[in-house]
């Protein structure tokens, strides 16, 4: 009887030990613990090289049976006049990063980002750009969107590794990922967008429609409120969903008809 009840409570415990390492890989699946860093060198346009270390973690929306996506993105580096150390952290949303990072520059030790849409919700979410960039200039210690027009002419290249999910592990087993191997890397990819900074339109995917959020984790088309017969109509529609008078879009929509 001894036996029976002592080899019972090894089984229970084992059974608790199993069920304690799923739950923690689910909470790391879902909540982006651990991750990969690795270190780029990155070509700047006046020739100098600079070393950036990347970190990246997963998480959120995913099919069943697939790698979560990327969560976050951490980007560290030292700026080359100063050495002033400057870190920059994607925003989160939607289920995934909002951002893939696409080219990192330095004029008069003032660093600026490039940056681009991650799928279209957050296309729609950063007021769909054309060219589809996002930019970005490190002012007073704080990292501001700019437009297009304050973005340096100078600055042309893709320089940082886009599009890294499959990339991540060959990455993070190299010391450092040289400049040369970024641009083959980036070689492979079709978009013009990934090719060079453009700075005339582009089509962005045809499919990526026009949307509007109600600002809690709600993303409708626009064209659910624009078919709407009359204001009134597009009015009801919004309170259906629980838009509020600023995330309404249908004053705009309506305004001039």
């Amino acid at each position: 009887m001894t036996t029976h009840h002592t080899w019972l409570e090894q089984a229970q415990k084992l059974a608790l030990l199993l069920l304690a390492v799923i739950s923690l890989s689910a909470c790391a699946e879902q909540f982006g613990i651990g991750g990969d860093s690795w270190k780029e060198e990155v070509l700047l346009h006046d020739g100098q090289k600079i070393v950036v270390e990347r970190y990246q973690t997963y998480g959120g929306r995913h099919e069943i049976g697939q790698s979560p996506p990327v969560k976050e993105f951490t980007i560290v580096f030292r700026l080359p006049g100063s050495g002033k150390r400057i870190t920059w952290t994607s925003e989160y949303g939607a289920g995934r990063t909002d951002f893939e990072l696409a080219a990192l520059h330095i004029m008069n030790d003032t660093p600026y980002l490039v940056t681009l849409p991650n799928l279209c919700l957050s296309y729609n979410k950063w007021g769909r750009p054309i060219p589809p960039y996002v930019f970005f200039k490190y002012e007073d210690s704080v990292w501001k969107r700019i437009a297009l027009a304050e973005f340096p002419t100078e600055f042309k290249s893709i320089n940082m590794v886009i599009n890294n999910d499959g990339e991540a592990y060959a990455l993070k087993t190299q010391s450092l990922v040289s400049a040369q191997q970024i641009k083959e890397l980036n070689d492979k990819l079709r978009q013009p967008e990934y090719k060079t900074i453009l700075r005339e339109p582009v089509n962005y995917d045809p499919s990526c429609i026009p949307m509007v959020t109600n600002g809690k984790g709600l993303w409708l088309s626009r064209e659910r409120f624009s078919t709407r017969p009359t204001l009134e109509a597009c009015q009801v529609e919004c309170k259906t969903k629980k838009f509020d008078d600023n995330t309404c879009p249908c004053n705009n929509i309506f305004e001039g008809k």
